[in-house]
């Protein structure tokens, strides 16, 4: 076997083909014929030494070479962005893309950094995914993206964790419950109270369920809702109270659709932070955007310093 001889063309069409999980696809996605892309696949299987797809039925599997090779072009591929941007930097030309995937709650603060980020950078080329924790985590194992940003780093992880904001977490109630007005209250008046929880693995959850089992008990999971914008609604229907990144509930607040609990203890103090696998050589365009985050992170708001 000897890999010299595999082209970057026939990486790119397997994979194309390992992506769309079709010959067909590939090719109409390619602009080449099935036969011509059948036999690029074919050679480059013949250099590789082993099957890369596998038939069952109509449907195609990468085989065990297949996903090592799958692997290997996605490393090539991002390397050879990287090379076009270093070549473009050398030249004095501001180019790139950036892929970035952003925690759910993130998207009340980052979208708006990034909105002056692409003013201030016209030339690179911007793409971004809204995930919850297990999604981000997921992304981040395989290195899918370049940039992560979340409240809560995953400790199982080799991964550089720089926090550039704070993100305080706070009760909220509907206005007719009957510790709305009462000051300084004891935590433990919440013993009995039912709470709107996010998703098991949430970084909120988790910090709210440290912050009560501090206080000797667990709170009552009246409900699990998988966003924000639902549990919003949950509480204001007077279904229970919930915490909630403050971040999240400013127009709610101020409408007086949610009201904030004074209670002791709160608001919980956590930081978005910024995460990449440690050993990832950032591109011009993710360094970019990171010190961007950091000469323009959001002051903390009058909500949250209530």
């Amino acid at each position: 076997m000897n890999l010299r001889h595999v082209t970057l063309h026939q990486l790119r069409i397997f994979q194309a083909v390992a992506e769309h999980n079709s010959f067909a696809r590939a090719a109409e996605a390619l602009h080449l014929s099935p036969p011509t892309l059948s036999l690029q696949v074919k050679q480059l299987a013949d250099t590789v030494g082993q099957p890369l797809f596998e038939q069952l039925g109509k449907k195609i599997f990468l085989t065990a070479a297949g996903k090592t090779l799958a692997q290997a072009c996605q490393d090539i591929a991002q390397r050879m962005d990287l090379l076009s941007e270093d070549l473009a930097a050398l030249q004095g030309m501001e180019r790139g893309s950036l892929k970035l995937a952003i925690l759910t709650t993130v998207k009340y603060t980052v979208p708006k950094l990034l909105g002056g980020f692409c003013a201030a950078h016209p030339g690179i080329d911007v793409a971004m995914v809204v995930g919850n924790r297990e999604n981000l985590l997921q992304r981040l194992a395989s290195n899918q993206d370049d940039l992560y940003i979340m409240g809560q780093p995953p400790q199982h992880m080799d991964v550089v964790c720089e926090a550039f904001a704070d993100n305080p977490l706070v009760l909220v109630a509907p206005p007719s419950h009957p510790l709305v007005g009462k000051r300084r209250i004891d935590p433990a008046r919440l013993r009995q109270e039912p709470f709107i929880l996010r998703e098991p693995g949430s970084g909120t959850r988790l910090t709210m369920e440290r912050f009560f089992a501090e206080q000797g008990f667990s709170a009552v999971n009246r409900l699990e809702v998988g966003s924000n914008e639902a549990i919003k609604q949950t509480v204001a229907g007077g279904l229970g109270l919930a915490v909630l990144s403050a971040t999240t509930v400013v127009s709610e607040l101020a409408l007086g659709e949610l009201v904030r609990l004074d209670v002791k203890g709160f608001p919980l103090i956590r930081r978005w932070q910024v995460v990449y696998p440690r050993g990832k050589r950032l591109s011009p365009a993710a360094q970019a955007f990171k010190q961007w985050l950091f000469d323009h992170r959001p002051q903390p708001s009058a909500t949250a310093q209530v």
